[in-house]
């Protein structure tokens, strides 16, 4: 049941035909290098890239609900595991590369107006 409050609510927060119509002037190209490459459960796949010439952090993601790309996301370091954020509107989208106990594991946090909608783990791929 908890399995599927969870995808009701990303379902609401990431309404597909938003999704599939959406874009920022962000583009993942031949400046741009994948830093990380993860799938979470829910068949969510994110790939973090790094515009290598401004250093801008590109956030792509693909999952049944739609695609999402967004540009201008921060990463820092929270006790020895790197997190990236990326900011839609009212909505944030955290990727923590890693745990403590498997660097090969990850989470991904989707949150709105600061209280968490969704919480997946993610293996790098």
């Amino acid at each position: 049941m908890k399995t599927l409050l969870k995808r009701a609510a990303l379902f609401l927060a990431l309404p597909t035909s938003v999704l599939a119509n959406f874009s920022l002037p962000a583009f993942a190209d031949s400046t741009a290098g994948i830093i990380l490459s993860t799938r979470c459960q829910g068949d969510h796949n994110i790939n973090i890239w790094q515009n290598s010439t401004s250093g801008e952090l590109l956030y792509r993601a693909t999952s049944p609900y739609g695609n999402l790309s967004l540009g201008r996301g921060t990463s820092q370091t929270t006790e020895g595991v790197r997190v990236y954020r990326f900011r839609n509107k009212n909505y944030e989208y955290w990727v923590w590369d890693g745990t403590l106990d498997n660097p090969q594991s990850g989470t991904f946090e989707v949150y709105k107006n600061n209280r968490i909608l969704l919480q997946q783990p993610c293996t790098k791929i």
